[in-house]
């Protein structure tokens, strides 16, 4: 009798599908990187930076804050500072994207949003959004913006009008399963976001489909040489076309990070 019951076991293992193992193992852990310098550049310590973005054809646009100096403006490769663009005194700028033919610049709790031009920074319309907005970033392959707004998700917004996809929702950013909040300036490079985490020397990189995170950089070795004030944190990334690298900054910081990120030890 027990031969018989091992042999319809076997029988009956052989013929089942596999177990699913994947499905028990835990959940792949983000990787842990490291921000490693290339390059110090100088760079404004009055420049209150909000957005950070690599410039068609070389420099970057600035996006800066504080209340009666908000402004955004072109930083030329040389360092020199080409278009300017300040907004009313009593708007707060925050973060910043180039769209194709237009820039958007966003603010804090005004939910105004201001349409640029690339070239001119000459404002060319404008949008309004719920809520507050902290950082922004084109997805061109989705065919929409990310807009941050200081919690844990990610609101998917039309490049063009600014108004949000509600048949998309918005993206809940996770890491091992729990809200990542404090979420702020943000850089879309093809699927993944990176996104400073307010306050703090740590960027996360997310799966802009998912939400999940799939890797924590520490940025804490560079050197924070900007006035002793809490609110000079870092906060500002900007990914270098063709390239593996960023630029990193922070608010009134008066220099400029080259950076790759790379396994930490």
């Amino acid at each position: 009798m027990r031969q018989h019951l091992e042999r319809a076991l076997a029988a009956a293992l052989l013929l089942s599908p596999p177990l699913a193992l994947a499905s028990c193992a835990s959940p792949a852990e983000p990787e842990r990187l490291t921000a490693v310098v290339r390059e110090r550049l100088d760079f404004d310590p009055s420049s209150f930076t909000q957005g950070l973005e690599v410039a068609p054809g070389g420099g970057l646009y600035v996006g800066t804050g504080m209340w009666g100096e908000s402004r955004v403006y072109v930083r030329g490769e040389d360092g020199t500072e080409g278009a300017s663009a300040s907004i009313s005194p009593e708007l707060f700028g925050e973060g910043i994207t180039l769209v194709d033919d237009h820039l958007w610049q966003l603010t804090w709790q005004d939910g105004t949003a201001f349409k640029r031009d690339p070239r001119t920074l000459d404002e060319i319309g404008r949008a309004h959004y719920r809520g507050e907005g902290w950082g922004i970033c084109y997805r061109e392959d989705a065919g929409e913006v990310l807009l941050s707004d200081g919690t844990s998700r990610l609101r998917r917004m039309d490049p063009d009008t600014l108004e949000e996809l509600d048949d998309r929702g918005a993206v809940e950013v996770t890491e091992d399963g729990e809200p990542v909040a404090g979420l702020n300036e943000l850089e879309c490079v093809g699927g993944d976001v990176y996104a400073n985490i307010f306050t703090t020397t740590d960027i996360v990189r997310i799966d802009a489909d998912t939400g999940k995170v799939t890797a924590r950089i520490d940025a804490s070795g560079l050197a924070n040489r900007a006035g002793a004030d809490p609110d000079n944190v870092l906060n500002g990334i900007a990914h270098i076309p063709g390239s593996d690298e960023f630029y990193l900054t922070g608010k009134r910081w008066p220099d400029l990070y080259r950076v790759s990120f790379e396994p930490a030890d």
